[in-house]
């Protein structure tokens, strides 16, 4: 199955064609097609009678339907080839309608598998960027992270703090006193102590994108075995809920890379696919399932957690995709650090922001903020259309490719300059300084687990958008040093408050939530939605078919 033939295939019907055309649509050189033409013509897919002489017509006659010839070796591949080695079928030239029904037979392999042993494959747009806590800084690779290591608590949507590696806890004014589990293993089999535990909030703490959270925190010490301490002399009301975040797991470096005490553990990540196993001395109880398999797909491929039964029925879960916000710059030397520049931007995308659907169906434009129940209308004052000295730079990235299309629509119709700079995502995600050279952006957020904590995290850790927006401003600094010293169950009229600010100044305009509908085949059960709004893989098994 050569790539080249179908490609001239469907760019050469039966008929005259010249050498030099057909050398072009190949891309190779004269030589190169012709040892081409004679090896497809040798293997009957072809006739191809030169022209003689320079400038003289070649004549080209089809003797297969190359692309039906092709699909059904696909076909056959994709039941029998290891999955994770047929994404690359999917960069053939194929028609739509051989694509959607190659894209069918290849999700056949993707699901839940009892052969040898409980596994489920899932697909895999893109590449895991980190397995590392601190330095999971997008939400694909921290449901990893959840999985791989163990917090020493968690916490539920409503704010409760519960025991993971520590078992219980003691809150003074001035310190946090934890108590660790006993005999709690790694992956490599060695034993979690409290020096692995120290080590770990210590790195956190300086790092430089989590510091400022950890702001408040003096010293972490080990006052006895499996005790830790962490020290906060002028309080932090913070500290419990802090450890609960996947930048606050447990872990051990070693020669390999870090490892964790999870429920599962990282055997293979390879540009093809992640595995990860079940841990079968996980301190809690061992997984139910055996593995789980991330196999590189093309970006369009539907995903979805299946059975590999015959015809099995399913279930969409509703799920969290996070919502959407505009950023604007106002550190930036430009137009976009005058208040009633952003004013007036602000008032025309609210004007046109319930035509984003248009671009994005699976989106919600939002009516007040982005905080949920925060029915909230900021008070723009009326302003005259300003004077633009240069044109906006809109900071653009894949995944945000549609609500730009529509933000260009929106500034043509209402006669904004501006010029569009498209950054990798890495850029964007870390807050490369050369990503920080826009005007405005959107920017698409996914909360961890609870709103209130996850919230806060937004508005003051390094890899926030809003972090470069608000850090040179000392109004800004006052209004965070105020969560440290406010009771985590009072945050909720801070953050609204701040919500409301941020709107206010047109540093923040919210757009639109996002929700996305996961199939589920009905015979996999305890499912789940957990971290970030990916399924919790911990639990999951599939009920087996019992004779009667």
């Amino acid at each position: 199955m050569n790539q080249l033939l179908l490609k001239l295939w469907k760019a050469c019907p039966t008929g005259e064609v010249r050498m030099e055309e057909v050398a072009d649509i190949l891309e190779l050189s004269r030589k190169q097609t012709t040892r081409k033409i004679k090896k497809w013509e040798e293997d009957g897919f072809l006739m191809f009678s030169p022209g003689k002489g320079r400038g003289h017509l070649s004549q080209l006659e089809w003797k297969v339907n190359v692309e039906e010839s092709f699909e059904l070796e696909a076909m056959n591949r994709m039941e029998h080839e290891p999955v994770e080695s047929l994404s690359a079928y999917f960069t053939y030239d194929w028609s739509p309608d051989t694509r959607h029904r190659l894209m069918d037979q290849f999700a056949t392999r993707f699901g839940y598998s009892q052969e040898g042993r409980d596994k489920l494959i899932i697909p895999r747009r893109h590449l895991f960027r980190s397995f590392h806590p601190l330095e999971a800084a997008d939400a694909q690779s921290a449901h990893l992270v959840a999985n791989i290591y163990n917090r020493l608590v968690s916490i539920t949507e409503n704010g409760e703090c519960l025991p993971e590696l520590a078992h219980s806890w003691d809150e003074f004014p001035d310190k946090l006193r934890l108590y660790l589990k006993k005999d709690v293993r790694f992956h490599d089999g060695s034993t979690m102590k409290a020096e692995d535990v120290q080590r770990c909030l210590e790195k956190m703490g300086k790092h430089p994108v989590y510091r400022e959270l950890w702001m408040p925190v003096e010293r972490i010490s080990i006052p006895g075995p499996l005790i830790i301490e962490i020290h906060h002399p002028t309080g932090c009301s913070y500290a419990l809920q802090l450890l609960s975040m996947m930048c606050a797991s447990i872990y051990k470096e070693t020669a390999e890379g870090p490892i964790g005490t999870g429920c599962f553990y990282l055997v293979e990540d390879t540009l093809d696919k992640t595995v990860l196993l079940a841990f079968r001395d996980h301190f809690r109880e061992r997984p139910l399932l055996d593995s789980l398999e991330f196999v590189k797909v093309e970006p369009d491929f539907p995903v979805q957690y299946q059975s590999q039964t015959e015809d099995p029925a399913s279930i969409e879960v509703e799920s969290d995709s996070g919502f959407g916000i505009i950023v604007m710059n106002a550190y930036r030397d430009t137009d976009i650090r005058r208040q009633e520049v952003r004013t007036y931007l602000h008032h025309i995308l609210r004007r046109h922001r319930d035509r984003i659907v248009d671009f994005h169906p699976r989106i919600t434009p939002i009516r007040g903020g982005c905080l949920k129940g925060h029915e909230v209308t900021p008070d723009l004052p009326d302003v005259s259309r300003p004077t633009f000295t240069a044109p906006l730079i809109i900071r653009a990235t894949g995944y945000t490719t549609d609500s730009t299309r529509w933000l260009q629509q929106v500034f043509d119709e209402e006669g904004v300059p501006y010029e569009v700079h498209w950054f990798t995502f890495d850029e964007v995600v870390t807050n490369h300084p050369r990503a920080l050279e826009s005007d405005l952006f959107i920017h698409g957020e996914i909360f961890e687990e609870n709103e209130d904590l996850s919230f806060y995290h937004f508005l003051i850790h390094g890899y926030s958008p809003l972090h470069p927006v608000l850090k040179p401003l000392g109004e800004w600094k006052e209004r965070l040093d105020v969560y440290s010293q406010t009771p985590f169950t009072k945050w909720r009229a801070l953050h609204e408050e701040n919500e409301r600010k941020l709107m206010e100044d047109s540093l923040m305009i919210p757009l639109y939530y996002v929700k996305r509908a996961i199939p589920f085949s009905t015979d996999l059960m305890n499912i789940h939605i957990r971290h970030f709004g990916y399924v919790d893989f911990s639990k999951m098994w599939i009920r087996p078919s019992v004779q009667a």
